[in-house]
């Protein structure tokens, strides 16, 4: 995933409200970015960190700038949430996830379940359907593990919920973790945090509900899987 422009830098001031984010460019202009993320962004979001924002040319938007990028513990973090599909369809279709390949056509945001959309959707007449969910991961406490999630995510476990109600009628209910950092060689559920969300996974597994974890290399100019990591207990 390439970013279409050029992304400009900063420093963050806050982050409030969830959605927006104080900051100072490097040119010294104080400005207010839209933040593309409903998480906690636990561990993202101290003052003075560097950033990198994406700027649009719509006249119509309230806010010119997005927080893409922020520096944490010593590595690029993309925080945007709107990414992760894409980035998923994208190591799909470059076979980065073998379980997944095969497949004649893939979807995106196709309706299933009790009012929800599937995030991706793979389909082939010689196998079963799969049903894709992707969940975007950002979170680390402990020196090369990511966790998910970094807050309490009661639709993250419905969710869960619904694959497992797919893999009982007969197809495949898959969840893959896309973590926008590549300081990270596991995945753990954060079951301290939200352990219904935990407990839900642990279920989902149960039922036959497949679960896999995918690196990103994370640079100003874009954002690309690169590696299947393991999920551990």
């Amino acid at each position: 995933m390439i970013f279409p422009a050029p992304l400009v830098t900063g420093r963050l001031v806050q982050r409030y409200k969830r959605f927006l984010a104080d900051i100072i460019l490097d040119d010294g202009s104080p400005i207010t970015s839209s933040v593309p993320n409903t998480g906690s962004m636990l561990g993202l979001t101290d003052p003075g960190i560097r950033v990198w924002l994406s700027l649009s040319d719509d006249g119509k938007r309230k806010y010119a700038h997005t927080l893409q990028i922020v520096e944490a513990q010593g590595t690029l973090v993309g925080i945007n949430t709107g990414l992760p599909n894409r980035i998923a369809e994208e190591a799909i279709v470059a076979g980065l996830l073998p379980a997944l390949g095969g497949y004649g056509a893939l979807k995106r945001e196709q309706k299933y379940g009790a009012n929800s959309r599937i995030d991706i959707l793979l389909t082939d007449p010689e196998r079963p359907t799969a049903y894709v969910e992707v969940k975007n991961v950002h979170f680390s406490r402990t020196a090369n593990l990511a966790e998910f999630p970094d807050s309490p995510t009661a639709r993250g476990a419905k969710h869960l919920d619904e694959l497992g109600n797919m893999v009982e009628n007969g197809h495949r209910g898959v969840m893959l973790y896309v973590i926008q950092r590549d300081d990270c060689d596991r995945l753990r559920i954060c079951g301290d945090l939200d352990p219904v969300y935990a407990r839900a996974f642990e279920r989902a597994m149960r039922r036959g509900v497949e679960a896999y974890a995918i690196r990103c290399h994370i640079t100003p100019s874009g954002i690309a899987a690169t590696t299947a990591i393991p999920i551990i207990d």
